[in-house]
C-alpha cells in the first residue's frame, strides 16, 4: 500500500479583536498561519493630536493592509447588530489582545473554542489595564505573557500557557512592550493548534498573590522628590514613553525621559528633595527623598527631548529645586 498523506486539521475560522500596537504582532502570525482570519474587532476612530482628528488605531490599519474585514462597535455589550455580525461569521475561535472593550457573555459563547485573550502578565499578577507599567514600578524582576481564555472577570480565565522574560535594571515599559508583544504572538502560535483540537490544558488561576493594575493617568507620573531614588527610577522607567515622568523647573515642565540612581550617601540630610545637588556632561544629580537620582534625558516644555548633560550647559542648575 503506497504511504498515505498526513492528515491536516482544516483551516479554523479566527475573529481577531485587539487595537494597541501591542496585538499586531499576533494579527500578523495569524494572517500568515493556514488559519482564515474572517475579521477584525477593534475600537472606533479616536481623536488624536493636537488638532484631535480622528484616528485609527494600529490593529485597524493593519487589517485594512491585509484586506480583512473590520468591526468597530463602541459597545458589544449594547450594539445588538455587531454581535449578530459576530454569530454569522460563525468563527471557530475569538483571539484577544488588548482589545479594550470587555466582551459580553453573549459573545463569549459564541466560538465553539472559546475566547482567547494574550495578557502581558504573569498571572494572577497584574491583572487589569497596565500590567507592564506595574511589573516595572513594583520592582518585580519578571515578567511575562500568559494564554487564557477569557470568561467575565477581569483577567480571572483559566490559563493555558505562559512565558516570562527577565526584567533589566534599564528596561522602561516601551522596551518590555515590544518585547512581551513578540514573545505572545510565539505563545499564541506554539499554542494554537492544541486550542483548536481541545487538548489545550487550562488551569484555574491560583486565588493567592493576584493583583491589579489600573488604568494610568497623566496625573501618576507627576514626580514626588520625596521618594526614594530606586523608587523614582521604576516611575521614569515605566512610563517611558507614555505619560512620560515629569517635574517642573521654574514653574515649566521638564519631562523625565531617563535616569539612574546613584550609589553611596545622599546629598545630605539638610538637602530639600528636588534640588539639584550637581550637573555636568554625564547628567543632572537631584536629591531624592532617599539617595540621589541622575536625570539622564530630559525635555523641557516647548522644546525637544535632549541628553541631559547637554541641557544642564545651557541652563544654571546647581542649587534649584525642581518640582516646587
Amino acid at each position: 500500500m503506497p504511504p498515505q498523506p498526513p492528515v491536516t486539521a482544516p483551516a479554523a475560522r479566527i475573529v481577531f479583536a485587539g487595537s494597541p500596537e501591542f496585538a499586531v504582532p499576533a494579527l500578523d502570525r495569524l494572517v500568515a498561519s493556514p488559519h482564515q482570519v474572517v475579521a477584525v474587532l477593534t475600537q472606533p476612530d479616536r481623536p488624536a493630536g493636537r488638532g484631535r482628528r480622528l484616528q485609527a488605531s494600529p490593529v485597524k490599519s493593519r487589517a485594512l493592509a491585509h484586506g480583512l474585514q473590520l468591526l468597530q462597535p463602541a459597545s458589544l455589550r449594547q450594539d445588538a447588530a455587531a454581535r449578530a455580525a459576530l454569530r454569522a461569521l460563525a468563527p471557530d475561535l475569538i483571539v484577544v489582545v488588548a482589545y479594550g472593550l470587555l466582551l459580553p457573555r453573549e459573545v463569549l459563547g459564541i466560538p465553539p473554542r472559546g475566547c482567547i485573550n494574550i495578557h502581558a502578565s504573569l498571572l494572577p499578577r497584574w491583572r487589569g489595564a497596565a500590567p507592564i507599567q506595574a511589573a516595572v514600578l513594583a520592582g518585580d524582576a519578571r515578567t511575562g505573557v500568559a494564554l487564557m481564555r477569557l470568561e467575565e472577570g477581569l483577567d480571572t480565565g483559566p490559563v493555558a500557557a505562559v512565558a516570562a522574560i527577565d526584567i533589566g535594571p534599564a528596561d522602561t515599559a516601551g522596551m518590555l512592550h515590544d518585547r512581551l508583544a513578540r514573545l505572545g504572538a510565539d505563545l499564541l502560535m506554539a499554542n494554537l493548534a492544541a486550542i483548536l483540537d481541545g487538548s489545550a490544558r487550562f488551569l484555574a488561576q491560583a486565588a493567592a498573590g493576584a493583583t491589579y493594575a489600573p488604568k494610568i493617568a497623566k496625573s501618576d507620573a507627576l514626580i514626588d522628590w520625596h521618594e526614594g531614588a530606586i523608587a523614582l527610577d521604576r516611575r521614569i522607567r515605566a512610563f517611558n514613553p507614555w505619560p512620560v515622568a515629569q517635574t517642573h523647573l521654574d514653574g515649566v515642565q521638564l519631562r523625565c525621559w531617563l535616569a539612574q540612581p546613584l550609589p553611596g550617601a545622599a546629598g545630605g540630610e539638610r538637602v530639600v528633595p528636588g534640588t539639584v545637588v550637581a550637573s555636568g556632561p554625564e547628567g543632572i544629580d537631584v536629591q531624592a527623598g532617599d539617595g540621589l537620582l541622575r536625570l539622564l534625558s530630559v525635555q523641557l516644555s516647548g522644546r525637544q527631548r535632549m541628553d541631559a548633560g547637554v541641557f544642564a550647559r545651557s541652563a544654571r542648575l546647581d542649587g534649584r529645586v525642581l518640582g516646587a
